[in-house]
């Protein structure tokens, strides 16, 4: 069931981005699927399925026959002999109970679960879990002792303690999440789940990888809309089955940044810079269409990643003329920026508003940065508890102040906890005992995920969408009013947002 499932996945996802919008001459729809568009099309409308693209041809991976339509793609499954249709987010199948219709991430209990393996852990053995962060960031840091302290505080699962191994470096390249993915799935049938990665770019390459030999992770900083969905049912570019996070997607911070800076600031002509990464891109594209709905211009304009002189782009901006500079960039090229910008005329009284990525002590304390407005994920959690732990986040900080002898120099310390927790509770879910073996299925434990709603967490609430979208969507804007604040938690915060 594995390869026809995976397959169906990949082909939604290729036609969401890539199908011509005409149909092709020269082909004709296969007789076996002309019963299911029939049904399709008098629930839905003569255009759901549409004219066909290509004929049908068999997938000689697992037998599957596939055609491609002006609406999506037609299957006859050759595991179970049942015709499907997907639009890439949603799958119609002419079930027992005739067509039924369904999210491509879920399942009905009569097809069964794919089969993504099982992990055994046998008697006196750990369950494995894996962190992925960003080793050599000290922003990152806190995200793997925030696996360390959750897993202290959950305690065994089923007689089994809990090991996350050694912390796994994925660095914020490409090249760095797709090692340490691989250091993963190495020994497959040890490693239930990770945690991570700390970078949307290093998850990009991990998630294909983490999803192909059927684990899950769950990441507390990813952010770029891409890992997941447009949140209007369409899967991201770098969306993959298993991948989940905790971290808001950005599409809300775009929202959040837009509206504080167009109705609250009162400004009206912007500049955003990125750097290619799909996180700050993808920030980027979002904020500046929330930005034009709303009435404003701007203009996007991209650095290269290790750039150190600035002035070339930020004159290119000043001659445009904006009255504010969005640029979510990291903090070695934002430190670059806010040190050079005052040398450029024309930029001397623009409004400056960052990302999440420059909440780190480093960038703080560079004077420039002074007067900067910078979005995070709302840190305000009251009194919220996680619900597996009792663990409020006052107590959070204080084990890890305790425990580390220094403050948590992130805005992501109670994402990684809370995810940590997410995973393990999953994995206790679904793990069956046998004397004391334990055996965690992997497909069940994706579907325990993905199902995950009202769970009581220090952010929040979490409740999880299809495409692995687990965040409360809440942002906060903080101002950072001088450089002996580097703290995140000590920065005022001048404008809250709310889904």
């Amino acid at each position: 069931m594995r390869q026809w499932l995976l397959a169906l996945i990949a082909a939604a996802l290729l036609l969401l981005f890539g199908l011509p919008t005409a149909a092709a001459a020269d082909c004709a729809l296969d007789s076996g699927f002309a019963t299911l568009k029939a049904l399709i099309e008098a629930a839905e409308g003569p255009d759901k399925v549409g004219a066909c693209l290509e004929n049908g041809h068999v997938n000689p991976e697992n037998g599957d026959v596939l055609q491609q339509t002006t609406g999506g793609l037609l299957v006859q499954r050759a595991a179970d002999n049942r015709a499907a249709f997907t639009d890439g987010y949603r799958t119609w199948i002419k079930g027992p109970s005739g067509l039924q219709v369904r999210l491509n991430t879920a399942r009905f209990d009569w097809e069964g679960q794919p089969d993504l393996g099982t992990v055994t852990v046998a008697p006196g053995e750990a369950i494995q879990i894996r962190s992925m962060t960003s080793l050599n960031r000290q922003s990152s840091t806190p995200s793997q002792r925030g696996v360390e302290l959750a897993i202290a505080d959950y305690g065994p699962i089923k007689g089994h303690a809990v090991s996350m191994g050694t912390g796994l470096d994925s660095g914020c390249t490409v090249e760095g999440g797709r090692a340490a993915a691989e250091s993963v799935v190495a020994d497959p049938q040890q490693v239930v789940g990770a945690i991570g990665t700390s970078c949307s770019v290093a998850a990009v390459a991990a998630a294909p990888i983490i999803s192909k030999a059927g684990l899950v992770m769950i990441s507390p900083s990813n952010t770029a809309p891409s890992l997941t969905s447009d949140l209007h049912g369409n899967a991201g570019s770098n969306y993959h089955p298993g991948y989940y996070r905790t971290a808001n997607n950005d599409l809300y911070k775009a929202r959040a940044v837009a509206q504080f800076a167009y109705n609250e600031l009162r400004l009206r002509k912007m500049a955003a810079i990125h750097d290619g990464d799909p996180y700050t891109s993808g920030l980027t594209d979002a904020f500046a269409t929330e930005f034009r709905r709303l009435g404003g211009a701007t203009v996007i304009t991209a650095i290269a990643k290790g750039d150190t002189d600035m002035i070339a782009v930020l004159t290119e901006i000043a001659g445009g003329g904006p009255d504010g500079l969005f640029f979510p960039l990291f903090p070695d090229e934002g430190t670059h920026l806010v040190r050079q910008i005052g040398a450029v005329a024309g930029l001397e009284g623009v409004t400056l508003i960052g990302g999440a990525a420059l909440i780190a002590s480093e960038f703080l304390a560079v004077p420039e940065s002074e007067g900067i407005y910078l979005p995070s994920p709302d840190l305000h959690f009251g009194g919220n508890t996680n619900e597996t732990t009792a663990k409020s986040n006052m107590a959070l900080v204080a084990d890890y102040l305790d425990r580390y002898g220094e403050p948590p120099l992130s805005v992501y310390l109670a994402h990684a906890y809370d995810a940590t927790t997410l995973l393990l509770r999953a994995i206790e879910t679904v793990a069956v005992a046998d004397g004391e073996t334990l055996s965690i299925d992997r497909a069940a434990l994706r579907a325990a995920l993905t199902n995950t709603s009202g769970f009581q967490a220090i952010i929040g609430t979490i409740s999880c969408d299809g495409f692995g979208d687990c965040g409360t969507g809440r942002v906060q804007i903080a101002r950072h009013t001088g450089a002996s604040i580097t703290d995140a938690a000590q920065l005022p915060v001048v404008y809250r947002f709310t889904p």
